[in-house]
């Protein structure tokens, strides 16, 4: 696999750092999972729904593959083994609020006086730096300063809402990936190794391109329903139908537009279409209103089958995740107790992932690291 030989040593929790180490450990890296030894550790071991073996679904698409050693870092012995693990840590990821790492004594500094070569990734909500870096926040909280919460107004009582997706944390574990993977790939012609400072809230406004028009062109707020993204173009919309379920049209280019307008007999609403997205749109919103409100979502599915368009049922994560295709696709991975996972995004046709389902029990403690791991 890609990251065979790969050695990562993880002092993260909950979503960006677990997740992107995850990923490395899916193709082949070796990861230790360094937790507190205060009789829980990774705190996701006990968040959300668990299955019938009492491990959490959440645990169970963060840890899968690692290993895992509990330490408490202010004790001398233990520090002593996580500095015997970080001397042949090719990575060492960290998601302390900053100054933390520097107080125990593991920090990039500290690391690299015994391991020039080693690639540090430090994920924060708001970086190593400036204002906000010692503020505490998880993904909503970043997700409010950088716009995101606001970006989710209601189309009707234009208030906003609560994210659907940890856009920030998903933000900064791929992000964090790229740094890390550049890091060691230039560490290939340099021998030297880097410090990756991963902020959540600048992970955040990278993912902003498609909305950020208003703020940089015009130097005014986003008005969020008028924007393509988020409904102001009629075939980038959500419609309900006759039986109270709901569609998408999800691609405004013309020729969907006509190819739609023509299939429904109403070409003579294409040149609103062409409009910019907004109040211009809204005939051809309130045609398609009208005319999805007629039939039920079965109904609409049959007919828009033979249609070149852009257009989606609204399912639930249920549904979707029962999709055949979904399963096809390797996206739905079942281990061999019967216990589903999210499969790996990442494809590659050579040395693909290898995602291993063992999980690593925590409190397994001695002091040395080398008897208490098992081999990867």
């Amino acid at each position: 696999m890609k990251l065979d030989g790969i050695k990562v040593l993880d002092l993260s929790a909950f979503l960006p750092g677990p997740h992107m180490t995850m990923m490395m450990a899916d193709h082949g890296a070796d990861v230790i999972m360094v937790e507190p030894a205060n009789g829980t550790g990774e705190p996701t071991r006990e968040i959300g729904q668990k299955t019938k073996d009492g491990i959490t679904v959440w645990f169970r698409n963060i840890g899968r593959g690692k290993r895992s050693v509990a330490l408490n870092l202010k004790d001398p012995a233990d520090h002593a083994i996580f500095m015997e693990l970080a001397a042949e840590a090719d990575v060492v990821v960290e998601a302390f609020r900053p100054g933390v790492v520097k107080r125990l004594g593991v920090d990039y500094d500290a690391v690299r006086a015994i391991n020039p070569g080693v690639v540090y990734c430090s994920i924060s909500a708001f970086g190593q730096t400036g204002k906000y870096a010692h503020k505490p926040a998880h993904d909503m909280t970043v997700q409010a300063l950088a716009g995101l919460v606001d970006l989710n107004r209601g189309l009707t009582d234009e208030k906003p809402a609560s994210p659907n997706m940890p856009v920030a944390d998903m933000a900064a574990s791929l992000m964090a990936l790229s740094g890390v993977l550049m890091a060691l790939l230039r560490r290939t012609t340099t021998g030297k190794g880097d410090y990756v400072d991963l902020s959540m809230f600048d992970a955040a406004f990278a993912w902003t391109p498609n909305v950020t028009g208003p703020v940089f062109a015009e130097d005014r707020h986003p008005p969020v329903k008028e924007m393509r993204s988020f409904g102001g173009s009629a075939m980038y919309h959500i419609y309900e139908t006759a039986d109270a379920r709901f569609l998408v049209l999800g691609g405004s280019e013309i020729k969907f537009a006509e190819n739609l307008l023509t299939a429904l007999g109403r070409p003579d609403l294409l040149p609103f279409a062409k409009m910019p997205p907004g109040p211009a749109q809204e005939p051809l919103r309130a045609f398609f209103r009208d005319t999805f409100a007629t039939r039920s979502l079965p109904e609409w599915q049959e007919f828009l089958r033979g249609v070149d368009c852009c257009w989606a049922p609204v399912r639930s994560l249920k549904d979707a995740f029962d999709d055949p295709y979904v399963a096809e696709r390797g996206m739905v991975l079942t281990d061999a107790d019967g216990y589903r996972h999210i499969g790996v995004p990442i494809r590659f046709t050579d040395e693909p992932a290898q995602p291993r389902f063992e999980l690593p029990l925590f409190g397994n403690k001695s002091a040395r690291w080398q008897r208490a791991l098992p081999a990867a």
